[in-house]
């Protein structure tokens, strides 16, 4: 009996011990439903799941996991599994914030569910580490399921290793794990639903493109004397950048090399470095066009990031064989993050008759990640734990506001939480925030604030705009339009009711024809347009009165033009909302007025009417929230405006007429988008300022003359010498022109304010390298050998002046860092919304959207291979494989690699590859693939 009882303990060590060193997913899972049967265990029952496993694996590396799990199950905020027992619990996604949390809610004894829409972990890009998150993975037992989780000074991993090492806690806790099986929705909501998802805020900064590569990590030695570059900056280090734009025409940001799995490697790269290089083969505003798969030359961007990986490295590195990805591509991407995504609440609840569902956001979807700090997996590791102490007081039966205004306000630290300000006794970390964030008021948020996100079935009864008592954390809040789009088309079918044929349906088709947006000002001010004689099938006429309208009377600044709108297939959702938004804030609260028999809306539109004119929204200057610091200066400066204003001698009509629009304009004024047509103002009021220096009055005459009906505000641009309008008109050397017409006359590279070239006697713009590079290129001076003289003395002045100082933002040609610079004020807030190609519609912020290679593979998936994760994992780690040859022989080492003749082994491919640098063989075989 004994000797039974031994060779079943013996076995039950052994189906363990493969469970613990299980390398991939499916591997985990297999062994582990083995692991059950043998031990005869139920993994549904979850209370006892855990002990029952404890007391049949006895052997002494399983002993030293149990102690680690047992320190952390004692805390005493878990009440030994009890806190939480009547809680079912669902986590969507199996990503490492996803499984931590399930992980937290298996020790407070919920029953926890976790569903995972796919049965591979195929991320081999490597997460940077805090501190106190070495310490919380070292408390679970990372150590045992991987030898190598920070060894010495190291402070990362990847993300495939660190989800299995949490994979395999959550099974042993009793977590139940789905996998191929995606989340869709709770309920199904009524269609004028607004609350099904949780609101979301971004935050755009400046162009930022990053790109991550993984190299195959053969753990030689020449691979270990490679010292890793936890982060290098160019205005830390910028002889290192400028030898590697030198030496390789790379152009890169910071640069980041961590040795782990793989050789990972990331970088920021300049835009202009990835065209030179032909990684980028057009060069387009839109960063969802730049960065789109047909849009980039994937050999061109294996090359770019093997030179830079070389260089970073000082070419220590043997070989550099990328590492393959699950469509059985090398493991390159390239991704925008100039937008960061964060929710603007964490949490909320639904009620249904007598049930709750309490629903909260944790990972990505809560707060997106910046990489260069790496803040992904702090907070949301730090955000796993918030969730679960709300759980807690959930089931303590605190009030639901209570519990939500106490989430909401440790949410506000979130986003400011660093490495160096949190606590740092580290052991006293339990779910209570009291021991993590020192300093802590979890009441700055009070439950009235948070009513909006109690939701009953009674959510009807109450309007659907954002509460305005609910703060923005103050290290994320950026300036952003309170209508939302679903408000915003509401009002306009509610404005648009009743018109010939219209019919407003969405934000885009629906106002293509130009009727309904016709049909909105004339709801308003329908003494401007004359709706009776408008036809439907003068699509650019009606959008063109429209817009033309609408700037010369109302202030607001054209987005598209009218030909534009008939010949596009669908107008853009962004600009059209955008467009509308600034009509509803203008319009909203406007009161109607009966129309006469000639549709003139006298006793609303006369001159002594108190609705504000449109011209003064143009000169008056805008009313801005000032700074603390500067409130007096500010206030002294629009003294001296209104004062200066007021020195002009203007017709009575006029004046009785802007009399009443200050006022108007003061009311209507709050609440309004300050940066609409701020240049305008300012240009307008530097030229009355100057008028009234020089007492011309006869050059004022009305209004009208300020603002000519034939111009509607706009200019001719000088490369297409078509209409261009204020908002999108750039200029340099006395000329105005598109955005996207700014080219080089050479390459037809878009040219920015701050780095162009531009030849006075031909009167064209070059790039600085056509520029100068003219009398040495054979092939241009071919072209241009008539000019050849010309081209040597504009060369020589080229040089002179940029020897000089600057005399104007106009003049300078590459002395500035940003184009947006240069520009006047105002004019930064409309450059970036003027796209050169039609948008896509807006997905959800994922990394994978913008992964170079991805966004092609639908289209050719059926000739397109998804390697299963064993095989994934074989062909990248190949140091740590054992191969069991047919003849039953087993070595360690190189083996049969992917895409190579059978037989040949990988240490022979490494050679041939070393000498040529280029990447492996791609598989083959037309298996079909599916994605669940």
């Amino acid at each position: 009996m004994e000797g039974n009882e031994n060779r079943s303990q013996d076995q039950a060590g052994q189906i363990f011990e493969n469970f613990v060193q299980a390398s991939t997913c499916k591997g985990t899972l297999q062994a582990f439903n083995l692991l059950t049967r043998q031990l005869d265990l139920d993994p549904q029952d979850h209370k006892n799941f855990y002990p029952r496993l404890k007391s049949k694996v006895t052997t002494w590396k399983a002993k030293a996991l149990w102690n680690k799990l047992d320190k952390r199950a004692t805390h005493r905020e878990f009440k030994r599994s009890r806190a939480s027992m009547s809680s079912k619990c669902l986590i969507v996604g199996g990503g490492p914030c996803g499984l931590r949390t399930a992980i937290e809610l298996a020790f407070l004894g919920a029953k926890v569910v976790v569903v995972e829409k796919r049965d591979t972990f195929s991320r081999n890009n490597v997460l940077h580490l805090w501190p106190f998150t070495i310490h919380d993975l070292r408390g679970l037992g990372a150590k045992k399921f991987y030898g190598k989780f920070c060894a010495g000074s190291i402070d990362h991993i990847s993300i495939r290793q660190l989800q299995l090492i949490l994979f395999k806690v959550a099974l042993m806790l009793g977590v139940e794990i789905h996998v191929n099986v995606e989340f869709v929705q709770v309920l199904e909501p009524p269609k004028d639903e607004e609350n099904q998802r949780f609101r979301r805020k971004e935050f755009r900064g400046k162009l930022a493109i990053a790109i991550t590569a993984n190299f195959i990590n053969r753990n030689t030695t020449a691979e270990a004397k490679v010292e890793e570059i936890s982060g290098v900056a160019f205005i830390f280090n910028q002889k290192f950048f400028q030898d590697l734009k030198e030496e390789t025409g790379i152009d890169l940001e910071n640069i980041v090399y961590y040795k782990d799995s793989t050789h990972y490697f990331v970088m920021t790269a300049k835009k202009q470095s990835l065209l030179d290089k032909g990684v980028i083969i057009n060069d387009y505003i839109d960063t969802e066009a730049l960065l789109c798969g047909d849009n980039v030359n994937q050999n061109n961007l294996l090359s770019y990031a093997r030179e830079a990986a070389d260089f970073a490295t000082d070419y220590q590195l043997p070989s550099l064989d990328f590492a393959i990805n699950h469509y059985g591509q090398p493991d390159v991407a390239m991704f925008d993050f100039t937008s960061m995504y964060a929710s603007e609440n964490a949490a909320l609840v639904r009620e249904r008759g007598s049930c709750r569902l309490l629903v909260a956001l944790v990972g990505d979807s809560l707060l997106e990640p910046f990489w260069p700090m790496g803040t992904g997996c702090a907070r949301g590791f730090l955000a796993a734990f918030d969730t679960a102490w709300m759980v807690k007081r959930w089931n303590q039966g605190s009030p639901p506001l209570e519990v939500l205004a106490e989430r909401e306000s440790l949410y506000r630290l979130l986003p400011q939480t660093t490495p160096e300000n949190i606590n740092k006794n580290f052991d006293q970390y339990t779910l209570d925030p009291g021991t993590r964030y020192p300093n802590l008021n979890s009441t700055c948020v009070r439950p009235h604030q948070v009513k909006h996100l109690y939701i009953t079935q009674e959510l009807h009864h109450f309007p659907l705009e954002r509460a305005s008592s609910v703060r923005r954390s103050i290290s994320l809040a950026r300036r952003e339009s309170d209508i939302r789009p679903n408000t915003l088309l509401s009002w306009c079918q509610k404005q648009t009711e009743g018109y010939w044929r219209v019919e407003v349906t969405d934000l885009t088709t629906s106002w293509q024809s130009g009727l309904a947006l016709c049909a909105l000002i004339h709801r308003f001010r329908p003494n401007l347009i004359d709706f009776d004689s408008l036809q439907e099938e003068d699509v650019a006429g009606n959008n063109q009165l429209a817009f033309d309208v609408a700037e010369r009377e109302l202030g607001i600044p054209p987005v598209t033009t009218g030909e534009e709108m008939a010949s596009a297939r669908e107008p853009d959702k962004l600009s059209m909302v955008l467009y509308l938004s600034k009509l509803y804030e203008l319009f909203e609260g406007l009161p109607l007025r009966a129309v006469d028999s000639t549709g003139q809306n006298n006793a609303l539109f006369s001159d002594n009417s108190t609705v504000f004119n449109s011209h003064l929204n143009l000169i008056l200057p805008r009313k801005r929230t000032p700074r603390v610091e500067s409130k007096t200066e500010e206030n002294d400066m629009n003294k001296r405006r209104r004062k200066t204003v007021s020195h002009f001698p203007e017709p009575s009509s006029f004046s009785n007429r802007s009399t009443g629009s200050e006022r108007e304009f003061g009311r209507l004024q709050e609440g309004r988008n300050q940066n609409k047509v701020k240049s305008m103002a300012i240009q307008l009021q530097a030229k009355l300022e100057e008028n009234a220096s020089n007492h011309s009055l006869r050059r004022q005459g009305t209004l009208r003359k300020e603002f000519p009906q034939t111009l509607g505000g706009s200019d001719t641009c000088h490369f297409c010498k078509k209409r261009v309008y204020v908002m999108e008109r750039l200029s340099a050397e006395g000329h105005f022109f598109h955005r996207e017409c700014f080219k080089c006359t050479v390459c037809a590279t878009t040219l920015r304010l701050a780095i162009y070239a531009f030849d006075v006697d031909e009167g064209k713009f070059y790039c600085k390298s056509h520029f100068n590079r003219g009398k040495a290129n054979p092939n241009l001076r071919k072209r241009r050998a008539e000019l050849k003289n010309l081209q040597e003395e504009a060369a020589v002045k080229w040089k002179a002046e940029e020897a000089q100082p600057p005399k104007s933002p106009t003049e300078s040609v590459c002395t500035t860092d940003s184009s947006v610079e240069t520009l006047p004020p105002g004019y930064q807030d409309h450059l970036g919304d003027a796209p050169t190609s039609p948008k896509k519609p807006r997905s959800l912020p994922e990394r994978y959207d913008f992964e170079s290679g991805y966004s092609s593979v639908s289209s050719e998936w059926p000739s397109v291979r998804v390697v299963p994760e064993q095989e994934m994992t074989e062909r990248n780690l190949l140091a740590i494989r054992v191969l069991v040859t047919s003849d039953g022989s087993r070595y360690g080492g190189a083996g049969p690699s992917m895409g190579l003749p059978g037989g040949a082994t990988q240490a022979a491919w490494s050679e041939s590859s070393m000498a040529a640098r280029r990447p492996p063989a791609q598989p083959t075989g037309n298996s079909q693939a599916s994605i669940a």
